[in-house]
Parts: structure tokens; sequence; C-alpha cells
């Protein structure tokens, strides 16, 4: 069995490599293929894999179930993992364009979006959300901190975060030296929201990981529970991405950025009022906005009633 560097620690290639030298000629036909051809085979169904391979589809079933699956979705679900932080750009633009047509762009994104949404509202943690809302609300400073296309998220979280705090630092990433100096007097007292979806930034790790080893309070907004960042936080938001787009979707991710903006302004209503009665002033002695535009403003909870 070959291996493929880095990937050692993996739950999934452990199974397959403590069970190599039981497998069936088979077994070990797919074993290998999965291990060369990763990007290829967790698009595969059973049936396209087995073909591929040159086994049977029921050889496929049970080569699945052997690893401790319950049956192939289990199984290529694991393999998804694996996948997850690999495909390069190349590779995720040769998947999309071979799964939708011109066509159906519009359609397909859309409805691919809504459906991470409420595999998201299905499957986040109630109670890490609470605490995430706790951490933000007891903290001394409040770091937030997202790179490449996390960067958006970062800022949209972070403008609005300072509607509300006045101890809101977005942590600059154009140069990662500088990432730590920016951190130097973070604290036990401070918490750090990190966000990362796949390919995940090293910088977003290493940065949590600082922040962390100073017991400040680390909160995650990432894909998985098997997500790198995971391993420092204090509590994980998780929503869904895409893993295999030429552009990242984050819709669901800005859904629970919402959330967690919403619900501290729930608990900081005194405070929010003051602060937009105060900002209405300035922006219509500068007429910084029309009124159509004020008006958006509300709509995400902030606003009075």
């Amino acid at each position: 069995m070959k291996h493929t560097g880095g990937t050692s620690g993996n739950e999934f290639l452990k199974r397959m490599e403590t069970q190599y030298e039981k497998f069936s000629k088979g077994q070990r036909l797919l074993a290998d293929y999965i291990i060369e051809n990763y990007d290829k085979a967790v698009f595969l169904t059973a049936a396209k894999l087995g073909e591929v391979v040159g086994v049977s589809e029921s050889t496929v079933v049970r080569f699945a179930t052997q690893l401790g699956y319950s049956g192939y979705p289990g199984f290529q679900k694991a393999l998804e993992e694996l996948v997850r932080n690999k495909l390069n750009s190349i590779q995720r633009m040769e998947v999309t364009y071979g799964r939708i047509s011109q066509s159906e762009i519009l359609e397909t994104v859309l409805q691919s979006d809504i459906e991470k949404i409420k595999v998201t509202l299905t499957n986040i943690d109630q109670s890490a959300f609470d605490r995430a809302v706790d951490i933000i609300l007891q903290a001394r400073k409040i770091y937030v901190i997202g790179i490449r296309s996390c960067a958006p998220l970062a800022n949209f979280l972070q403008f609005y975060l300072n509607f509300l705090f006045d101890n809101v630092i977005l942590v600059n990433t154009n140069c990662s030296s500088e990432i730590f100096e920016q951190l130097i007097r973070i604290g036990q007292e401070d918490a750090i929201i990190g966000i990362s979806f796949p390919r995940y930034s090293q910088l977003t790790r290493k940065a949590l990981s600082f922040s962390k080893k100073r017991e400040a309070k680390v909160i995650t907004l990432t894909d998985s529970e098997r997500s790198p960042m995971t391993e420092y936080s204090d509590c994980n938001l998780i929503a869904r991405s895409d893993m295999a787009s030429i552009a990242d979707s984050l819709v669901a991710p800005l859904s629970v950025i919402n959330a967690l903006v919403v619900a501290l302004c729930m608990k900081k209503q005194k405070e929010m009022r003051r602060t937009l009665a105060f900002l209405e002033e300035i922006w219509d002695e500068n007429q910084v906005y029309g009124n159509d535009e004020i008006e958006e403003e509300t709509t995400l909870g902030i606003g009075e009633k």
C-alpha cells in the first residue's frame, strides 16, 4: 500500500492501513486506487468505483463495511473529509465543470447554497452557539481573524461587532509576521474568533494556537469537527461549505455570523439603541446614507423596535 505525504494521522487512512493485510485481492485494488486517486474516487458511486477498479459493486460495499462504516454513504463521507483540504484550484474547477452545464448554473448553485444552510441548521450545536455569545460578551478584547476567501467574513463580523463593543480588533493578515505582533497582548481575559474553511489557512491555525497558549478563549467558525482549527477551540461553530467549487460557498457561515450578531444585539439592546441613535445623527449630518439605506441597517436586528 502506497502512502501520500502528510496523511498518516488521518483516521480514514489508518483504517485502511491497519486492515490492508487482511484485504482480499479486490479490496487491495480498491485501497490502492483510492490512495492514488482520492480526488476522483470521492465523486464515484459504489457501482462506478467498482467498474473503474475492476471489481463488483458488492465488493465495494463489503470493503466499506469491513472498514467499519455502516455502508457506502458513510465510507464516502469519510473519504470526503480526506479530500476536503487536498483538492487544488485546478481540480476544483475540473470537478465543477464536470458536474453542471451552463444552462443549469444559476439554479444549481442557488439550490446548493440553500441546502448548505439547511444542513447547517440541522447540525449546528446550540450550546456551542450560546457559549460563543457568552465568551464574546465577557471578553476584555475581541480579536477576529479570517484569511483569503474568509477575509470578507471576518470584515463583516468585525463591522457589526464594532456597533456593540469598543474592544474589537480585526487582525490584519497582509503580512504573516505581523499577525503575531498584533496578538502579542492577547491573554486569558480576551477572545479570538477564527474563521477558516477548506483549503484551511495555516496562518489562522497558528494564530489560534498562539492565542490558546496565551490562555485566551478561542471560538472557531469552520466546516467540520475534524477541521484542524478545532484543536485549539473552546467552542466550535460548524457551518457547511462547498469543498468542490471554483469560488468557495460561504453562505452558511455568513448566516451563522448573522445569527451571532443578532444574539449579541439582543443581549445588549440598551447599548445598541444609544449607539444607533448617536450614529444616525452623524449619518444624517454627513449625508452618509439615504433613508432607504439607513433602514437596511435594521435588517440584522440591530435597530430599534
